[in-house]
């Protein structure tokens, strides 16, 4: 999964000029959270966050008025407020890794390039449906994790006990164990019952770690 193919698009955005009480409310409107920021030519320039205008505005302590408040931020544009320095991928890019990327730098979102220009944007909101998805959240059936040997083959026996069974995997994940020697596996299936899939790993897996039946979404 690249992505091109789950990035938010068309993406919307905003110019350095914006007054920021004009972004702030085009934001709600759009009930999104931040804004690539670009110049006249659609080049990227920036990024602002729904935080980054917040932290413009007065706090409940000033003593100025209502008037003199609302003059003061017809003059704060988004270019005094936001990020400057934009971190970039390009659509080619492999879902995991701009999830890495947002994980490791601590940022909500990716600004997608194409050919040098902005053509989307990638959001932590995106990467949880993705994660949705991956884990057949929303899909009825048995979730079962075991903790296995890592070994080749071991993913493979255990598919094929579940396949033998007659049931039909929704989804599977695999993570690292209690050691270097052990991997948690997670896997979600249908048209088994708790009982019978029990019954069927135990003998091939070190140990039964949660299994529980879950209902659609």
């Amino acid at each position: 999964m690249l992505v091109g193919e789950r990035m938010t698009k068309p993406v919307i955005t905003v110019s350095p000029e914006t007054p920021i009480q004009e972004a702030l409310a085009q934001m709600r409107r759009e009930k999104i959270r931040r804004f690539p920021v670009v110049d006249e030519r659609g080049k990227l320039v920036g990024i602002v966050s729904e935080k980054d205008l917040l932290n413009a505005s007065p706090s409940d302590a000033t003593s100025l008025s209502v008037f003199e408040i609302n003059y003061l931020l017809s003059k704060i544009t988004v270019e005094r407020v936001m990020t400057k320095e934009v971190i970039t991928i390009d659509d080619d890019c492999p879902i995991e890794e701009a999830a890495r990327i947002m994980a490791d730098k601590k940022i909500g979102s990716l600004p997608v390039n194409r050919g040098g220009k902005l053509v989307g944007i990638i959001t932590e909101t995106d990467l949880f449906k993705i994660f949705l998805e991956l884990f057949g959240a929303r899909e009825p059936g048995v979730r079962l994790t075991v903790l296995v040997p890592d070994i080749p083959g071991k993913l493979f026996e255990l598919t094929g006990v579940i396949c033998d069974l007659g049931g039909d995997i929704i989804s599977v994940g695999t993570y690292m164990g209690e050691d270097p020697t052990t991997g948690l596996v997670t896997f979600k299936v249908s048209r088994v019952s708790i009982e019978a899939l029990k019954k069927a790993v135990e003998p091939v897996v070190e140990r039964i770690v949660d299994i529980r039946e879950m209902g659609a979404a």
